[in-house]
């Protein structure tokens, strides 16, 4: 399990993303400063790549952007996967990768989608979320992240190979909605 530290990090993660997020296609520019609005962490099974899916909102759209924070650079990272480099007060230099482009978040994802890893909340040590919802699928499941949220039902259940999981809404209601499908179908 990982181990949240209580530190800083400068420059931080709302930092790092408002100059990166506006170079993402799926982003909506002009939407006003970025807030922090809900997300979990998964972990890495060999301790070595922090996992967090961050939702992030401005004044008008929830952004599902999933983190993986490495105490190196990631070798043959695609163009444009790095959100950038950040100081940790306790671990040092960090470079925050898009985790979609992450092949350990990557399969973590996978993971969890067939029921094999465990959400954990954002800022608890070995705490699992039980506000994700997760409707395993067997097989060799494909992740496809969600990276502008839409709302579901809040009383629903995913579909099978879906994760659910609530955030705040720009507006200050608490929403719900799938983060991560299985991209087989």
């Amino acid at each position: 399990m990982a181990t949240i530290h209580h530190t800083t990090i400068e420059p931080g993660k709302l930092e790092l993303l408002a100059k990166w997020l506006p170079e993402q296609g799926w982003f909506r520019p002009g939407g006003g400063e970025l807030a922090r609005a809900g997300g979990f962490r998964l972990d890495d099974p060999e301790g070595e790549v922090g996992i967090e899916l961050l939702v992030v909102t401005d004044d008008r759209d929830a952004y599902l952007v999933p983190m993986a924070y490495r105490g190196a650079p990631l070798e043959g990272a695609p163009e444009g996967a790095l959100i950038g480099t950040a100081e940790h007060g306790v671990l040092g230099t960090r470079w925050f990768y898009d985790g979609a482009q992450d092949p350990v978040v990557r399969e973590q994802l996978a993971r969890l989608l067939r029921g094999e890893a465990v959400p954990q909340r954002q800022s608890e040590s070995d705490t699992a979320d039980d506000g994700v919802a997760v409707a395993p699928v067997a097989g060799g499941a494909e992740p496809v992240l969600r990276r502008v949220l839409v709302p579901v039902d809040p009383a629903g259940e995913p579909a099978p190979g879906e994760v659910v999981a609530g955030y705040t809404a720009p507006d200050g209601t608490a929403r719900r909605a799938v983060f991560v499908a299985d991209g087989r179908g």
